[in-house]
């Protein structure tokens, strides 16, 4: 099944709003439906396919076929941009005037580098599509010529499984429910599953380094690799032969994150986990975000370490965006404080052991126990929170979310900075906001901040948004923090890395880009400026 190509997702999974909550979003932020004609991908204007029929026959010869390489709009329109709001809000506009020119689907390792030369010899840029899940333009080349979606769904195999040493070799094209079900015949799990998980695709993981909202117990995406394969226009890279090694620096993590701008990466080695036996997830109440954050910071510290460990704000928590799925449902009003949900995964006794002892440091810091009925809530609806945003752009709101990670002891500042630059910004546009918070992973030296905003649009919803990402993203990297957590980089945060990586670390990268990719046809503008 295709993703909705206006939206997120399965269409039968999404739903129009309560009126309870269409009715909050009037009283309290001013937003008004705004009546639009739907459109179907053959309503919009797709500029022709701007292939010569020389370039066309190369990409066809590459991956086997001219059946494997598309040029009619639909199938355009849907590798056109990613699933961040402003994507959402053009082409739900009718906008795709940077639609690819063709969608080529390789089949292995030497279709990419067959491709990709291709490409390189015809003036093609290549943007390696995976679930086409990124919220932060990864997939919007900034170069103006013609560019080719490499879409790697026909890669989409567990290669292998090594049981003694826990690893499997996976093709980038696999889904992550794919995953997990080819990994479960075997009786392991991978135990990644980012709010993206039903669509985003193992490759995708790797490209931008994500992470999971069972991160505390499983660890990040980069983490679980432990080699991998790279295609580029100048040949192979392998990187990783072990567990761990000294000879030299470590190529896997100057890949990882790169978002295709260095190689497109064909398969990746990961270690796996034997399947668990049990989950718990519970709720667990604070009077302030503070008393839960010192909570959250002591298990990330000095343990029991939690599989799952999250925690809301006040204002996120009296909305119950931590259960999406039952916002505006009937039921008892949301009590005041912060919740966080935790949650225990593994053998029945281990669980129990750990449960236990992380029960006791929550109440040492002030947590009051909630059941587990409000964390088997959030696991039921936690890939829900994406038909939300929809659903609220459905009836008239803005809807985004923004991340970032910093040092415990700056996460109030960066917290508080990050809260008053969005309100002030959107205030100044007319548009007051509702600014909600959560911290989303945990670590030994600090957390990720985890924003969403609800506004009215405004006149121009792209526009209205920009000045206030803007002021988001010089807040947080003057308290310290990075400019994304586990979205990634792409054109959104592109120039805020730059400043964070320094002019030292941007040529040294530029050097790489250039032996690996000297004609700059790999996702240019993603992850480093054109210029």
């Amino acid at each position: 099944m295709d993703m909705l190509w206006n939206g997120w997702g399965d269409p039968a999974k999404a739903a129009p709003l309560p009126e309870t909550v269409t009715g909050l979003l009037r009283d309290l932020l001013g937003v008004e439906p705004r009546p639009a004609e739907p459109l179907r991908p053959a309503d919009l204007p797709v500029p022709d396919a701007p292939l010569d029929p020389a370039a066309r026959q190369a990409l066809a010869t590459a991956v086997g076929g001219a059946e494997h390489v598309r040029t009619d709009p639909e199938t355009r329109i849907r590798h056109t941009r990613g699933k961040s709001t402003p994507d959402l809000l053009r082409i739900r506009a009718g906008d795709v005037q940077d639609a690819p020119a063709a969608v080529v689907l390789p089949a292995g390792h030497d279709d990419v580098l067959a491709v990709l030369r291709a490409c390189a010899e015809h003036g093609l840029a290549a943007v390696p599509f995976g679930g086409g899940t990124s919220v932060v333009g990864g997939l919007a080349p900034a170069r103006r010529e013609p560019f080719v979606a490499l879409d790697l769904r026909r890669m989409n195999r567990l290669l292998a499984v090594d049981p003694v040493s826990r690893t499997a070799r996976l093709q980038p094209g696999l889904r992550a429910p794919q995953a997990e079900a080819l990994l479960a015949e075997h009786g392991f799990t991978l135990g990644h599953f980012p709010q993206s998980y039903e669509w985003a695709t193992i490759g995708g993981f790797a490209a931008a380094r994500s992470s999971g909202q069972a991160s505390a117990g499983y660890g990040r995406f980069d983490e679980m690799v432990l080699g991998l394969t790279l295609a580029t226009p100048e040949g192979t890279l392998e990187a990783g032969r072990a567990p761990r090694s000294a000879a030299g620096p470590d190529l896997r993590q100057l890949i990882l994150g790169s978002e295709g701008a260095f190689g497109v990466i064909t398969s990746v080695t990961v270690r796996v986990r034997p399947l668990p036996a049990v989950r718990r997830y519970e709720g667990w109440r604070f009077a302030s975000f503070e008393e839960g954050a010192t909570a959250l910071r002591r298990l990330a510290q000095d343990g029991p370490r939690p599989t799952v460990l999250r925690l809301s704000d006040e204002t996120e928590t009296l909305i119950g965006l931590a259960q999406p799925d039952a916002i505006g449902a009937e039921g008892t009003p949301p009590a005041a404080g912060c919740m966080a949900i935790v949650g225990h995964e593994g053998t029945e006794e281990d669980t129990a052991r750990r449960r236990e002892r992380a029960a006791a440091v929550l109440r040492e810091c002030g947590g009051t126990y909630a059941g587990e009925e409000p964390g088997v809530r959030w696991a039921h609806g936690r890939y829900s929170a994406p038909y939300l945003r929809d659903s609220l752009l459905d009836a008239g709101a803005f809807a985004e979310t923004l991340e970032t990670a910093v040092f415990w002891s700056r996460v109030p500042e960066l917290y508080a900075a990050v809260r008053t630059a969005l309100t002030t910004a959107l205030t100044d546009a007319g548009t007051p906001p509702l600014v909600m918070c959560h911290i989303s992973h945990v670590y030994e030296n600090g957390a990720s901040l985890y924003f969403t905003v609800v506004s009215a649009q405004g006149d121009d919803p792209v526009a209205h948004w920009a000045p206030a990402k803007r002021a988001a993203g010089e807040a947080i990297l003057a308290a310290g923090g990075t400019i994304s957590h586990h979205h990634g980089v792409g054109t959104d945060h592109r120039d805020w890395y730059v400043r964070e990586a320094g002019p030292l670390g941007i040529d040294a990268l530029r050097a790489v880009k250039q032996r690996l990719d000297p004609g700059n046809i790999l996702n240019p503008g993603v992850l480093l400026p054109t210029d």
